[in-house]
């Protein structure tokens, strides 16, 4: 049976195929995309993982058998981060296809896929061409079919992760939130090898991809909450937050506070530059300001880039820049075949916290100078028109420049702000910054009225 084009349409997104099941991603599109996803990379063998959702298993089934149709050797790695997945890309090297939808609620699913070496795949670099050869159809069998084998990955992963970021020093009390999400699969292996040197405080470590707790998605503040809760009720030194895939991580200091992505990346970022002196760091557009001021100042060459894995991948590798971080909560590493891992930017804070006589508090103060909105989201109708309307709205004012590298920048020397459009969902997303918390009210509040009004 034939793909419905407008569907196929509608799950294919800038760096990812996303939707819900089984309306917009069935097995039957799966099955397409895989033995697409061969033909067009030129590929003859496949790593495949998927996440805790129910339907992962037969998605990555119905696409692991379009693969060997097209006369591709499968290797299911089964459960898995998103990170792990690029883990076993770049260890085996081989392309790789991983099964989750991250953050999105219980309801979806999607495809992230990769070439060997952990390469990203995106709307430019091969998406596009791998969604329209699906629609068309028609690809006959390969001569030869290919096989389907099983590679347990978990073990060579930590070990992997922890050579990178060895925690060595102080022993520490860490609670992990896996919001039932994928680390609750990794933490386990990550920090077992951790015994001697880390308390493990487990919280919604059971997979289970209807998220009964919270949604894991910790860019979201009531989703930090229970983290929040029981950093402060068991007096850990540090709290770590997962989104569903385990792809991101965030950090709750020892009192219970939110650290800003921004703030690790800039932590990650001079940890980084002690290793590699004058080495190139790539930080998105919504990042602090702090982020590119540390690199700077400690000899480094901050590189500016829009939004998204495919974008901070593509400009390391232009760049050969040594860390890119953004302030969703990813962080991407030259050593990690420049993918994004959760997991090993938890275990730089853990290394650095741990040789560190303080509270991750004083650890992180000096890189905290500019107070942050955090990601603002709102439903809108238009999106372009409002972008237009808020960029008419400020362009002209005295000291005001504005960019267009990711949806809209406006920059003044006491604030900035962008807005951009959502590559997976209908919104339009609001950060703002200031040189003090009333000013980054006061543009954020101003932005969001232009924003909201009347277009909700």
């Amino acid at each position: 049976m034939a793909l419905d084009p407008a569907t196929v349409g509608a799950v294919f997104k800038a760096y990812d195929v996303r939707g819900t099941v089984p309306d917009q991603v069935d097995e039957e599109l799966a099955r397409a995309v895989g033995r697409a996803f061969v033909e067009v990379l030129d590929v003859r063998e496949v790593v495949v993982g998927y996440d805790m959702r129910p339907s992962s298993p037969g998605l990555a089934g119905a696409f692991a058998d379009g693969a060997t149709r097209g006369g591709a050797d499968v290797v299911m790695i089964g459960l898995a981060s998103t990170d792990q997945l690029y883990f076993a890309s770049g260890h085996l090297g081989l392309a790789g296809a991983m099964f989750t939808a991250s953050h999105n609620p219980a309801q979806y699913n999607g495809i992230k896929m990769c070439r060997p070496l952990a390469v990203p795949v995106g709307a430019e670099s091969g998406l596009t061409d791998i969604r329209d050869l699906a629609l068309a159809g028609g690809l006959p069998d390969a001569p030869r079919l290919g096989s389907i084998s099983s590679h347990d990955v978990l073990e060579a992963y930590a070990a992997h992760l922890l050579s990178l970021a060895p925690v060595t020093g102080r022993r520490l009390k860490v609670v992990v939130d896996a919001g039932n999400g994928m680390a609750g699969w990794t933490a386990p292996a990550v920090f077992g090898r951790l015994a001697d040197a880390v308390d493990l405080v487990p919280l919604y470590f059971e997979l289970d991809g209807t998220f009964p707790h919270h949604e894991a998605n910790p860019i979201e503040p009531d989703n930090l909450r229970d983290l929040q809760a029981a950093v402060v009720e068991h007096g850990a030194d540090v709290g770590l937050a997962f989104d569903g895939d385990a792809d991101r991580c965030f950090l709750v200091d020892e009192r219970g506070e939110a650290v800003s992505p921004s703030t690790l990346t800039a932590l990650i970022a001079e940890r980084e530059l002690a290793k590699h002196p004058g080495a190139t760091v790539i930080h998105n557009l919504i990042t602090s300001r702090a982020v590119p001021e540390t690199v700077l100042e400690l000899g480094g060459t901050p590189v500016r880039t829009r939004v998204g894995h495919s974008f901070i991948k593509a400009t390391m590798a232009e760049t050969d820049a040594v860390f890119g971080g953004e302030h969703s909560g990813h962080f991407y590493f030259r050593d990690f075949w420049r993918a994004d891992s959760g997991m090993l930017a938890a275990l730089h804070a853990l290394a650095a916290l741990a040789e560190h006589d303080g509270p991750l508090s004083d650890l992180l103060a000096r890189h905290e100078r500019y107070p942050l909105s955090g990601e603002v989201n709102s439903t809108v109708a238009d999106q372009a028109a409002t972008v237009a309307a808020v960029e008419a709205a400020y362009a002209g004012r005295d000291g005001v420049t504005t960019d267009h590298l990711d949806g809209l920048t406006v920059s003044h020397v006491d604030w900035q702000f962008n807005v951009r459009s959502s590559n997976t969902e209908p919104l339009l997303r609001l950060n703002v910054e200031g040189r003090d918390e009333s000013t980054m009210q006061a543009v954020r509040d101003d932005v969001l009225a232009l924003i909201r009004g009347g277009t909700t």
